[in-house]
């Protein structure tokens, strides 16, 4: 009996390399990143490595099947793959590792180390498209969040586990303003999604980053800008995922996405080179499906998890943000947004946040009354002032024609004192607001 028993115990253990080695095919078709195998038994988003005449196996991802076929994506731009070559499932199961071993290092789509910090070896493992979770389940946003600085603490204040978009044009400083957040914020954990960026600006953003004390709270997820589409696609969801594993531990997550906009181009080139028609200025159905896909697995979880405080960048193509459908899209799906004004840029105003145009939808449930009021009004001054400004400067106007406009006018340096704040100063977010409600009060 003993030895039926230890027969079948052997058999059992070799079960997943027979799997795998069943779970194989040749190629049949090649087309650019696109190529088409014998069919075998996978999942779509499995990993499967590709033979090739330079006997350096390429990796590609399941996509899809066709007229019986698998239909793979490479990860590898430049792969050498032939007709007949052999391709074998290596991730069947489309999980992740995660764990408490990711802080503090920065790491690619496929989560291998980037930072030459030695071997990464995470304990624990997560899906990578996450888990469902019952929208009734979750905890409403009543907490105010500390994000460090001070016209978004005061002004368009974010609860944790909100959901927020930066929308800006290029050049107008969201990196900078990106790198204030990760550094002064208070969450105990911040994952930082570098998609689809230039390699430059992905080596000086973990260089701000991870500078000083925040480190030990920081996981990078860089995916440079001349990495496979689907690779951009993935670091995005392995960021997201590596977010949803520590609100599950009960972490405050602080999720920065840079940018959500390259990862719609990436879906969009997928989606083209599988046949999709593009619909809106170019964009096929599945990139509007993927946003609210990608952005509703953040927020607040369920009772005694944490919550993931999500920022997304949203690039404005010709600082034009009413005609673009990503613009368009996110700001539908998410719960505020920052708009980063590039005339304030050109009045030296850092951060250029535009706050006649920005808004936190969640405002009103995590502030008093008094700082809601102070904020409207500070509003109101501002946007008075813009409106004015050219009338002014032509002589247009003349002081005692309206007190709103004449206080705007001789507050105008406080107002732009309280939204400038240099790069490496904190405010915390007791204050911003007490700053605020001093200056509209006093």
């Amino acid at each position: 009996m003993n030895a039926i028993l230890d027969t079948l115990r052997t058999d059992l253990a070799a079960l997943p390399d027979q799997r795998r080695l069943v779970a194989s095919g040749r190629v049949t078709r090649f087309d650019g990143q696109i190529l088409e195998c014998d069919g075998f038994p996978v999942l779509v988003g499995a990993v499967c490595k590709v033979e090739t005449n330079d006997h350096e196996p390429a990796l590609a991802e399941v996509i899809g099947l066709r007229d019986g076929r698998n239909l793979l994506f490479l990860y590898d731009l430049d792969a050498r793959v032939e007709i007949g070559g052999r391709v074998t499932a290596i991730e069947a199961d489309n999980r992740i590792k995660v764990g408490p071993e990711l802080l503090g290092r920065v790491i690619d789509a496929q989560g291998n180390p980037l930072d030459k910090l030695g071997p990464l070896l995470p304990s624990k493992s997560w899906p990578l498209m996450g888990r469902p979770l019952n929208p009734l389940a979750r905890k409403p946003v009543a907490q105010p969040l500390d994000v460090g600085v001070r016209v978004v603490n005061a002004l368009l204040s974010v609860g944790r586990g909100q959901r927020l978009g930066i929308i800006a044009g290029s050049g107008v400083g969201k990196s900078v303003l990106l790198s204030m957040m990760t550094r002064f914020s208070e969450a105990e954990v911040i994952v930082v999604a570098l998609i689809g960026e230039r390699g430059r600006e992905v080596g000086a953003m973990v260089e701000q980053v991870m500078g000083g004390d925040a480190r030990r709270k920081v996981v990078v997820v860089a995916v440079p800008a001349d990495r496979s589409a689907l690779l951009r696609i993935r670091g995005a969801h392995r960021a997201t995922a590596i977010a949803e594993y520590f609100r599950a531990q009960g972490k405050e997550v602080l999720l920065i996405m840079d940018s959500l906009t390259r990862v719609a181009h990436a879906r969009r080139e997928v989606g083209l080179a599988l046949g999709e028609q593009p619909t809106v200025k170019g964009y096929p159905p599945s990139v509007v499906s993927l946003i609210p896909a990608l952005v509703e697995r953040s927020g607040t979880g369920s009772e005694g998890e944490g919550a993931i405080t999500s920022f997304y960048t949203v690039l404005a193509d010709g600082d034009d943000t009413t005609n673009d459908p990503v613009v368009d899209t996110a700001r539908a799906i998410l719960d505020g947004h920052i708009l980063l004004s590039r005339h304030q840029t050109q009045l030296g105003i850092y951060p250029a946040v535009d706050i006649t145009a920005s808004v936190s939808r969640v405002m009103s449930d995590i502030t008093p009354p008094r700082q809601q009021a102070a904020a409207t009004r500070f509003r109101r001054l501002v946007s008075l002032y813009l409106e004015n400004r050219d009338l002014m400067l032509m002589g247009g106007y003349q002081s005692g024609q309206d007190p709103d406009l004449d206080l705007a006018v001789s507050l105008w340096p406080k107002l732009t004192g309280f939204i400038k704040q240099a790069p490496n100063e904190p405010a915390s977010f007791a204050e911003s607001q007490k700053d605020l409600i001093a200056m509209m009060e006093g």
